[in-house]
């Protein structure tokens, strides 16, 4: 084989060369001896002077920038590499040429983009063309605008104006219960189910509002006084609030089924607080403080007999659902501050002494006390959607009963049963007593008078 390559030794060797030495370069390689520098030393660069006398031309290399395009001098004393091949192919095209190379790309995008448009002498290979097929397809966000645009504008006009004022002027129902959850004394899984549950069996605790015509002895005005006196005593002994509701409850029921005398009264008074002690109480009186409280006017004995005779005509029956446990729930619901809730059991407890609200239900009561309270604090009628949803009462449905308490309220201070007003008149009680009425709520007529008839 005539050639030789470095890469590939089993080739045969030319005859001008002696171990790969040009035999008429021999001479000047052994004149170079060692003064000849290792390949790795030699700065291989166009234009850059060499480091030592070479054997091939000394010319003077021309300035690189007396080089045209074409001129290939200068690349014949650098090697040829693929980097460098490239970029003086690229010098070879003339600035006419990249033009030239320019247009037709620009010509060929265009030819593709836009089909031709055939002559008017040709007009039966005319082609129809959709231009949706070359319109860029719209956003999914404008076909739905697009779409809901569309739907509104079948939509009739006032139609659409009457909505959109009901859904600003709409109140929001607030759950009492989602900021408890965490809370296993508030019960949130079960309290819909228990006041449910009391819903259903407080007409069972209820007395018929007209009892006392089957009393020989003893009259409404009667009651009041002793419910008056037990409200001191209730408060003198610092009992809780449930013993108090459920003292009189006791009191109503047992004189619906019992004739009683009244010099009897007060015996039921004080054997009802020691029921409703024993029921709701941790520490009750002792029996002595009870026959104190009634000036020795009953002896032990006679309490326990009382006791007795009571027990068994109610039945053992004390788990009746009273106004207090609805008050708690229904303050909860009106998001209540101390004041309300002073100000509201100020008046559920004047309608305590009153004979003639026994004919409203327990949570009727509770609610229009909380309602007449939300009034009376902020001068006008105010009853939330949040307070009408867990109370399931009107505005129009509590303001008979509310005008009641108004009236109440005004009068608590006059009179002889005074006990509830210098209770709530104290600094511990906030002064609660002394609020203004509200008499505006006096100034409207109730819109259904006959709202409270069926509740029972």
């Amino acid at each position: 084989m005539d050639g030789y390559s470095e890469n590939n030794p089993t080739m045969m060797k030319p005859g001008g060369f002696q171990e790969g030495i040009p035999m008429e370069s021999r001479k000047f390689a052994e004149e170079m001896g060692n003064k000849r520098q290792a390949l790795r030393d030699i700065k291989n660069f166009g234009g850059a002077p060499p480091p030592y006398p070479r054997a091939i031309s000394k010319r003077r290399l021309p300035d690189k920038s007396a080089l045209d395009d074409n001129n290939q001098q200068f690349a014949g004393h650098r090697p040829i590499t693929r980097k460098f091949a490239a970029s003086l192919a690229e010098k070879q095209l003339s600035h006419q040429d990249i033009s030239r190379r320019n247009d037709i790309i620009k010509k060929e995008k265009t030819e593709r983009a836009i089909p031709s448009i055939p002559s008017s002498n040709n007009l039966e290979n005319i082609r129809v063309i959709d231009v949706e097929e070359y319109m860029d397809p719209l956003p999914d966000y404008v076909k739905q605008t697009e779409a809901m645009l569309e739907e509104m504008e079948a939509m009739d006009d006032c139609d659409l104006e009457e909505v959109e004022m009901t859904d600003l002027d709409a109140e929001p129902v607030v759950d009492i219960d989602s900021r408890d959850s965490n809370n296993p004394l508030a019960v949130v899984d079960y309290v819909e189910d228990i006041y449910t549950y009391y819903r259903q069996t407080e007409t069972s605790g209820c007395v018929c509002p007209n009892y006392m015509c089957n009393q020989s002895d003893i009259n409404e005005k009667m009651r009041a006084i002793l419910i008056d006196w037990l409200i001191e005593v209730h408060y003198k002994f610092e009992l809780m609030d449930e013993t108090l509701f459920l003292t009189v409850n006791l009191i109503d029921r047992f004189l619906e089924r019992q004739m009683v005398g009244r010099k009897k009264l007060q015996l039921v008074g004080v054997t009802a607080l020691l029921l409703a002690c024993k029921y709701e109480e941790v520490s009750v009186p002792f029996m002595e403080d009870l026959v104190l409280i009634s000036d020795r006017a009953y002896t032990r004995d006679e309490i326990l007999t009382m006791e007795k005779l009571m027990v068994n005509t109610l039945q053992f029956d004390m788990s009746v659902p009273t106004p207090y446990v609805f008050m708690r729930r229904f303050l909860k619901a009106a998001e209540s501050e101390k004041k309300l809730e002073l100000l509201s059991f100020f008046m559920i407890e004047l309608c305590l002494v009153e004979y003639k609200m026994l004919k409203f239900p327990p949570s009727l009561l509770a609610a229009a006390a909380i309602y007449t309270a939300q009034c009376t604090i902020k001068g006008l009628r105010h009853w939330s959607k949040t307070s009408e949803r867990y109370t399931r009462y009107s505005e129009d449905q509590l303001l008979e009963c509310s005008m009641l308490i108004v009236d109440f309220h005004q009068n608590a201070a006059i009179g002889k049963l005074t006990g509830i007003h210098r209770k709530y008149s104290t600094s511990k009680f906030g002064h609660a007593a002394k609020t203004k009425p509200a008499h505006f709520l006096l100034e409207r007529a109730p819109h259904n008078s006959s709202s409270v008839e069926g509740l029972f």
